[in-house]
């Protein structure tokens, strides 16, 4: 801990609070549980099972992300608004995502796909933008990069599963 920061693994967290602190330990947490089951539940067969589990699994650990974004995000507001929308936003796409999957309206699947698709590009957005610039290959991109790319490489991917998964030519 040094001028009002403290280094994990690396990556400088701009406080030495430890309620901060504690809260950022849960924070990566949920992500890193929100990230390897949004994957699990997109390579997923699309039936009973893993799917729906691992998408139910996401969708939480998305809600306690979201929140704990909230509360991060208000501890350094001028700096970290950004991050409270971004996780505002891609937990209003999960949402979303997750209503059309339990109510089935005409064409939910494609909700679901769009809602659940961007929900995960929005999270992976939200990191990125915070700390791509602590990360090897990230740091030598330009900001914008941070922004962009996960867009860049999502929508083809939730383009494709449209086709695949809920007849959309």
């Amino acid at each position: 801990m040094s001028n009002g920061t403290t280094t994990i693994a690396g990556i400088a967290i701009p406080s030495t609070d430890p309620v901060f602190l504690a809260i950022v330990g849960v924070h990566v947490l949920l992500g890193i549980v929100a990230v390897i089951s949004g994957a699990v539940a997109m390579l997923s067969t699309k039936s009973r099972g893993r799917h729906p589990t691992a998408g139910k699994a996401y969708f939480w650990c998305l809600a306690a992300l979201a929140l704990t974004a909230a509360v991060l995000s208000a501890y350094r507001w001028s700096e970290d608004y950004h991050l409270f929308i971004l996780g505002a936003l891609a937990f209003a796409a999960g949402f979303v995502g997750r209503t059309a999957r339990r109510r089935q309206p005409r064409g939910w699947a494609r909700w679901h796909i769009l809602g659940m698709g961007s929900s995960y590009v929005l999270l992976l957005t939200a990191f990125y933008v915070d700390n791509g610039r602590n990360l090897p290959l990230w740091n030598k991109l330009p900001t914008v990069a941070y922004w962009l790319l996960p867009t860049i490489v999502g929508l083809p991917l939730i383009l494709r599963a449209l086709r695949r998964y809920a007849s959309v030519p």
